[in-house]
Formats: C-alpha cells, sequence, structure tokens
C-alpha cells in the first residue's frame, strides 16, 4: 500500500501562562504541518520558603481551565477539518523518564499519578499513547527506563529533539542544550531499548516551548491511509513513523514488503528495499541490524561527475536573515521581508523552513511564489526554556528547467538574477548594502574604514543555496539479508548538509 506521509511537531509544549497564545500556536501549525498532536505542559517553577524555585505542576483549577481551553480548539480544529489531538507532558516522580500523553478522543482527561506503570494501567483499554522523549538523560533523574517499558502504550520514541539526540551515547548530536538536566548517559539510549528485544519505533520532535514546529529541532512523519484522525492513530499504533532532524527527507522502507514499524516473519532470508528523496545531496544510508551497521550504501561520489545539461530537476535552499549586531544597533532586532521567485520552467514544490511566526507564502502557483518573512535576532520570548537565536527563515524550493535559463528573485523590491548554471557551482550570498550603509550613516554619521567589516557585519543577507540535481537527492536501492537469529533492521540516513533521518524499525522473527 501507498502510505500519504504526513508531518508534524508532536512536541509542543504549551505553558499556562501562554494560554493565550494558543489561537497563535494554531494559526502557526496549520501553515506549517499536516496534523498536531498538542502536549500542554502543566508545570512551573515554583518558588520555595528556601527561595530555591523547583518544577512542579499547577494547582488543579489552573490545570483544569487550560484543558478545557484545549479541547475547544481540537474541536474547533475538527470542525475545520484539520487533525488535531489533546496531549499533556506526564512526568511523575522522574523515575521513568518523560512522556507526552496523547488522546484519539477530544474528551480525555489527565492523570499524574507517580509512576510510569500506574500511567499505563490510568489508560488500558483506551485510544491513548504515552510518548516518552529526551530518553539518554540519567536514569532516575528524567532519563527513559526502559524496565518498565510497555510496548502497547507507548509504541514508539523520541529519539531526537531541540535537547540532542538519544540514539545512542556515543553519535553525533549530543544532549548539550539544557545543560541542567544532561550529560547524555548510554544507560537510557533508544538503542538500550532495541537491545532489551523492546519493540519501539521512532520519531523526531522539537520540545518547543515557545513557537510550534521549530526547523531544526525535529519534526515526525507518519505514513497514513489518509490525513483522517483515525488513519493517523492507526500509523501511530502500527509505528509507521520516522524522524528527521532539520529538512523532511522523504524515506519509504520495508522489508518483504513491510513497513517500518511492522514485524516480518521468516525461514532466514529477507529482502530489504527503500527509496529516498532528499531536500539536498544524500551522502550515506546506513542499514543497521540490531543497531549495528550491517550494509552502507554511499551515494556520494555517483553523481557529482555528471554536470546538469538541459531540461534539469534540482533543489535550492533558500535563507533569509542575518543583520546588525543588537548590541551596535539595540532597535534591530526585527526585521519584516518581502520576496518573489519566478521560474521559466516548473515550480514543483515548496518546504517551508521556518522557526518563528511572521511567515507566510501569499500566492503559490506553477512558476511562481510570492512569500513574506519575519526573521529576529534573539530569542523569541526570552523564557527559560526559549528556542536559541533564531537568526534565519526560509524555503527548499524544487525547480525543473533548462540548465541555460535564469530565474528571477526579487527581495523587498529588489531583482536579482539567478544563473541556473550558475547555481549548480555553490552557494551565494548578497548582501542587502544599500539598507546597512543608510543605517549606519544614520547612526553613526559618514565613518570610513580600511575595511568593510562595519557594514558586512551588520548587514541583513540572504543565501542561495548550491543546487542539487534529482540524481543527488534520490535513491533507490534493494538487498538480501541474511538473519540467523531474531532482530530489527532499521534505517539512519544522512544528507552532505548534517541533516539525518531515523525510521522505525521492523521487527524480525526467524522461525525455528
Amino acid at each position: 500500500m501507498k502510505y500519504k506521509k504526513l508531518w508534524t511537531d508532536m512536541h509542543s509544549n504549551i505553558h499556562h501562562e501562554q494560554m493565550e497564545a494558543l489561537p497563535m500556536w494554531y494559526e502557526q501549525i496549520k501553515k506549517e504541518m499536516d496534523f498536531w498532536p498538542i502536549a500542554y505542559y502543566p508545570f512551573y517553577m515554583r518558588p520555595t520558603e528556601y527561595g530555591l524555585a523547583v518544577e512542579d505542576r499547577y494547582g488543579d483549577e489552573e490545570i483544569a481551565g487550560d484543558w478545557e481551553a484545549v479541547k475547544q480548539l481540537a474541536k474547533k480544529a475538527e470542525a475545520e477539518g484539520f487533525p488535531m489531538f489533546i496531549g499533556y507532558e506526564w512526568q511523575g516522580a522522574g523515575l521513568d523518564g518523560d512522556h507526552n500523553v496523547f488522546f484519539l478522543e477530544n474528551d480525555g482527561e489527565q492523570k499524574h499519578p507517580m509512576r510510569y506503570e500506574e500511567l499505563a494501567a490510568c489508560f488500558k483499554g483506551q485510544k491513548v499513547i504515552g510518548i516518552p522523549h529526551h530518553l539518554a538523560y540519567q536514569p532516575g533523574s528524567r532519563g527513559k527506563n526502559w524496565d518498565t517499558h510497555d510496548e502497547t502504550f507507548s509504541p514508539f520514541a523520541e529519539i531526537y529533539s531541540s535537547h540532542g539526540s538519544s540514539e545512542n551515547d556515543d553519535g553525533p548530536f549530543g544532549m548539550e542544550r539544557h545543560v541542567h538536566m544532561g550529560p547524555r548517559t548510554g544507560e537510557t539510549t533508544y538503542e538500550k531499548g532495541l537491545n532489551r528485544g523492546i519493540k519501539v519505533g521512532v520519531i523526531a520532535a522539537g520540545d518547543n516551548h515557545s513557537v510550534p514546529g521549530v526547523f531544526g529541532h525535529g519534526s515526525m512523519c507518519a505514513l497514513a491511509e489518509d490525513n483522517t484522525k483515525e488513519a493517523i492513530w492507526d500509523a501511530f499504533e502500527k509505528r509507521r513513523t520516522y524522524g528527521v532532524s532539520k529538512s523532511r527527507i522523504e524515506v519509504d522502507y520495508t522489508v518483504n514488503g513491510v513497513p517500518m514499524g511492522g514485524e516480518v516473519e521468516t525461514d532466514g532470508d529477507v529482502e530489504l528495499e527503500f527509496q529516498i528523496k532528499g531536500t539536498g545531496a544524500v551522502d550515506r544510508i546506513e542499514i543497521l541490524r540490531d543497531n549495528v551497521l550491517e550494509e552502507m550504501v554511499v551515494h556520494s561520489g555517483t553523481w557529482e561527475r555528471n554536470r546538469p545539461e538541459g531540461m534539469v530537476r534540482f533543489k535550492f535552499f533558500l535563507e533569509l536573515g542575518w543583520g546588525p549586531d543588537v548590541r551596535v544597533y539595540k532597535d534591530q532586532w526585527l526585521k519584516e521581508w518581502t520576496g518573489r521567485l519566478e521560474v521559466n520552467g516548473k515550480l514543483l514544490g515548496v518546504e517551508k523552513c521556518w522557526s518563528n511566526y511572521g511567515q507566510d507564502i501569499t500566492h503559490q502557483d506553477e512558476t511562481s511564489c510570492d512569500f513574506s518573512m519575519t526573521t529576529y535576532q534573539s530569542t523569541a520570548t526570552g523564557k527559560w526554556m526559549g528556542p536559541s537565536n533564531v537568526t534565519t527563515e526560509g524555503f527548499i524550493f524544487e525547480v525543473e528547467t533548462g540548465t541555460d535559463d535564469t530565474m528571477k528573485l526579487t527581495i523587498d523590491g529588489m531583482e536579482y538574477e539567478l544563473s541556473v548554471r550558475e547555481m549548480f557551482e555553490g552557494t551565494k550570498v548578497y548582501a542587502l548594502w544599500d539598507e546597512v550603509k543608510k543605517l549606519t550613516r544614520e547612526t553613526w554619521g559618514d565613518i570610513t574604514h580600511y575595511r568593510d567589516d562595519p557594514w558586512w557585519h551588520n548587514a541583513y543577507k540572504f543565501r542561495v543555496g548550491k543546487a542539487y540535481p534529482a540524481s543527488s537527492y534520490e535513491v533507490s536501492y534493494k538487498t538480501k539479508l541474511k538473519m540467523e537469529r531474531d532482530g530489527n533492521l532499521r534505517l539512519r540516513i544522512w544528507q552532505k548538509n548534517g541533516d539525518a533521518a531515523w525510521t522505525s524499525p521492523v521487527f524480525v522473527t526467524v522461525k525455528k
């Protein structure tokens, strides 16, 4: 069966003090994602008599009011045809790891027992799931406790988020952002769960507390028959999910025709097949058997010597942002942009690479895209779990046109001719020179310097990324493997730019 790929941020934590922004969160996620499982965050830093603030749950009255607002929004979303799942974060005593609890129906009620096994028991037989996140923290101190794991209640886990990667303890994307919770340990990783024979799939998700759907904090894809809540829930229960660290790498993966997350019984031989459509050049695909590299499919080196000619399909990344040092230009913390891309051939697709409010596609057709963007020079809110500095927003465009053609990019009313042939040679950065010179003159007068640092360092810029032909980002592969014992097979995909994707495993049983 050919499944739809539906994308979301499955870890958007809205707090009690942010509830007035709930409609804004909803409008933002609808612009970016195909569905939304919200994760209401009922915790805050409670002052104590000692002066030390500790994280604790809000009172029942505050939570009840917020929860009702979440339910009402879900009902509104359902009436509008947008799939939304109500959910909340559960932490308990910290002994089993943090989990987000989601409901298929819009009438679920929160439960907050101290232990995970009690939590799972509260919802036994109901359409409720509890998804563990930031697994690889210290056991007993909010890291995942695989001893108490329930495969039915928790069909998959977050392998990556803004915290970093919990896949293992020696791979990239270390958990270094939230230093108060780290460092990462090897005792609680995702791979430890698999090594124990636990059938658990994977997603990536933002763990975003200020803006939902932050680009670069991870997102998940559900392989569903359609975009109804019931079909998406079926994908959840059957572990037809995968995660990406940043851009939306498309992955189709089967073992003996069974998609990711499924179970296969075999006499020993299995046929593994995948198709990848990246967002830029794919570097390699790692086939992992029981967390050990079984085979590496290296794609780098297979396409670079074939110079694109004639009509060609390609992708490129457009980023806007950067700008003045706010310590020097204190009022330059936000910039609003307008833009338009026009192509002679076809505009095949646009991926939104957004991290904050203020982004929009105002018009899109087969040959053009009009957009308005807002970039920021500092954190979105300054709150204690706010995102890192957000300085760029952008798009990944897929285009089909001739190699000798040019595309026209208009930024803030100024036109730039983009030679397709030159785009295949490399990335180019453009500065808004007139704007920064005007700003410098109005602030400091007619200054001079023997190099352009005062202007270049403070200029708003946009970057037109290198164009990658379809041969660089599309990979198909099929192989046969011998399974001598029960195990699992999964993929880890890397692009040249460092973007990664992780699939849920296929779990293989070998007949005795």
